[in-house]
């Protein structure tokens, strides 16, 4: 699967995901890769498929439960403790194709046991040592069940390191995160 094939099945994956939830008793932070050059509208196509608020998160902000949170592409969505978010600014693009086990490696240090990460579609690993990291430190862990094709992130994620908790398609992993999270 090439990375813009990969990207166009993960935002798929995502708005059908977050279409999924009235409300969520959870703060959702979503990480996809983009185009770090381009205008991203990322915002606004989610939220087309969101009844949550989606909103660009911002240096130090308070994370609400019921709210959908992303970076832009050279900021990448972190936590800094265990309800405030942080940007880390990669105009040199150190952190590349990693941003997702970015993300949850803080989530594992800030939220555990109390997090959830969840892989959908997208080419490469990213995501897997991080979702190792959030199993390790006893958070929960979900895949979207791997389409047939190249091995990408769902089927890295598997093999990875770890038991998954979930592997499962959009609906099963909604209503494993609302069981989680209720």
């Amino acid at each position: 699967m090439s990375g813009e094939t990969g990207a166009r099945t993960g935002l798929r994956n995502l708005c059908e995901l977050v279409n999924e939830w009235d409300d969520l008793d959870a703060a959702v932070l979503i990480v996809l890769h983009r185009p770090w050059a381009a205008v991203s509208h990322l915002r606004e196509v989610l939220q087309r498929s969101s009844r949550m608020p989606v909103s660009i998160a911002g240096e130090g902000q308070s994370l609400r439960p019921g709210c959908v949170y992303i970076g832009e592409p050279d900021n990448h969505l972190t936590m800094i403790s265990s309800a405030h978010g942080s940007l880390t600014f990669d105009p040199a693009r150190i952190h590349g194709n990693r941003t997702v086990d970015l993300l949850f490696r803080s989530l594992a240090v800030f939220g555990a046991p109390h997090v959830i990460g969840i892989v959908l579609e997208g080419s490469l690993d990213d995501g897997s040592r991080g979702l190792a990291a959030i199993h390790d430190a006893g958070g929960c862990t979900m895949v979207i069940t791997p389409s047939a094709g190249p091995p990408g992130m769902p089927q890295n994620a598997i093999h990875y390191d770890g038991p998954i908790d979930v592997i499962g398609d959009i609906p099963t992993i909604a209503r494993a995160v609302e069981a989680a999270v209720s």
